[in-house]
């Protein structure tokens, strides 16, 4: 097959993929968001993946996958997948489409809403099972359970079928942008890969010349690491709070088609910095997004204003699965990245009258959100943890000098990460 005829199929397989998920969802929308396009002086159009039936993407790919399984061996029964987020939630929801029977395993450390919810969408169709503490166990066990039993495994990004399914986002974002409008720039979440190599080759397919900006986060880099080295690369560790893209190697079919950008195609995010546009986003447009789901919107940070002022961008919102509960940890994060709060260990003479004296350092816009004793270090002197919030970062400025001219024996721990997870 020629390239041309590679090409054609893959636009006319991406097509027929669209036209059969419509039976279970219409296209999510693509919103011109008033806000970001005031913020950054640009056109900015978010792709709501966050507004489909299960509020992430990974429907599409499931939905495609089980699809083409099922016109090449109708009588299959059963399917089987490894996740603890939205690929299990995608899958759940189309086996009780299909009416066939899902497996779905997790890990113990999963949290409730999330197995509630997988629950909900798949009804008597899903059965989940609870192994291990992490995902390669669970990967491994549904390998397992596949062998076993005969039920197809579904995985979450590395195949054909699923990276055709996600390619229909991009299809949609074609039909559905004015026709007066040329985009300049796609940026895309980054995690197995499935998305990012589906949208660039159906858009590429079609000659769009826009420019592709690929988004991970800072504790996940695998598929900046890969294209930096030529080759896939697994990652010895990664940080799992921006789970929806914590992703220690990037798939072999995505990186396929990803392989011919460059590493300075990716751009990085701090984990701390994404949960400030999560707050944002919340607050200012009451918009509900995972950490995964706001990385391509966070991204925008990070354009130089060439490539942003005047321009037209599409940031592809991948989903917007948030369990609350981790409310308080992201606005923590936030207000540290913006230089808001910040944490000391303090030695503290023990005397009366030592902590209104320290009181008394603070400004007006200050305020104690944590003070404990770690320990009594000397007879005469504590060690002691206080949380400061304040209205504008230069406050700590000022506080610091009051420490310094009072005599103060203190230690800025905000950003040291080995210590603070041991006592904060």
């Amino acid at each position: 097959m020629s390239s041309q005829e590679a090409s054609t199929a893959f636009v006319d397989h991406v097509a027929e993929a669209a036209h059969a998920i419509r039976e279970i969802f219409p296209e999510t929308p693509l919103q011109e968001n008033d806000y970001l396009s005031r913020k950054y002086g640009a056109r900015i159009f978010l792709k709501r993946e966050d507004l489909s039936p299960v509020r992430s993407y990974k429907i599409r790919g499931a939905h495609n996958f089980m699809r083409r399984s099922l016109q090449a061996a109708p009588d299959t029964r059963s399917f089987v997948c490894a996740s603890a987020g939205n690929h299990a939630q995608g899958l759940a929801f189309v086996c009780r489409h299909f009416d066939k029977q899902g497996v779905i395993f997790m890990p113990v450390t999963t949290p409730q809403q999330k197995i509630d919810k997988t629950r909900l969408f798949g009804g008597s169709n899903v059965e989940i099972k609870l192994v291990g503490d992490f995902f390669d166990d669970c990967y491994r066990a549904a390998i397992a359970f596949a062998s076993e039993t005969g039920a197809v495994l579904v995985p979450p990004f590395d195949h054909p079928d699923i990276i055709e399914g996600q390619a229909t986002v991009a299809l949609e974002i074609a039909a559905q942008l004015p026709e007066d409008v040329t985009v300049d720039r796609m940026i895309i979440p980054v995690g197995g890969g499935g998305l990012a190599a589906g949208a660039s080759h159906y858009l590429g397919d079609l000659d769009w010349k826009t420019n592709f900006t690929f988004v991970e986060p800072v504790g996940a880099p695998s598929l900046r690491t890969s294209l930096a080295t030529g080759k896939r690369e697994r990652l010895p560790r990664v940080d799992s709070f921006v789970d929806g893209a914590a992703v220690a190697e990037i798939g072999a079919a995505p990186f396929e088609q990803l392989s011919k950008f460059s590493a300075d195609d990716v751009r990085l995010i701090p984990e701390n910095r994404v949960c400030a546009t999560i707050v944002e986003m919340l607050n200012v447009e009451g918009v509900v997004l995972e950490p995964a789901g706001a990385l391509s919107i966070d991204a925008l940070k990070d354009l130089a204003p060439e490539d942003r002022e005047g321009k037209v961008i599409v940031a592809i919102v991948s989903g917007g699965n948030f369990d609350f509960e981790r409310l308080p940890d992201v606005k923590e994060r936030a207000l540290r990245f913006e230089g808001l709060k910040k944490y000391y260990v303090i030695r503290f003479p023990q005397r009366p009258g030592a902590l209104r004296g320290f009181l008394d350092l603070l400004g007006p816009e200050d305020d104690v959100a944590r003070f404990e004793y770690l320990k009594k270090s000397a007879r005469n002197f504590g060690s002691v943890l206080i949380g400061i919030e304040t209205i504008r970062p230069e406050n700590f400025m000022r506080l610091e000098v009051n420490m310094d001219a009072a005599g103060f024996q203190y230690q800025n721990i905000t950003d040291n990460d080995a210590l603070a997870s041991l006592i904060i």
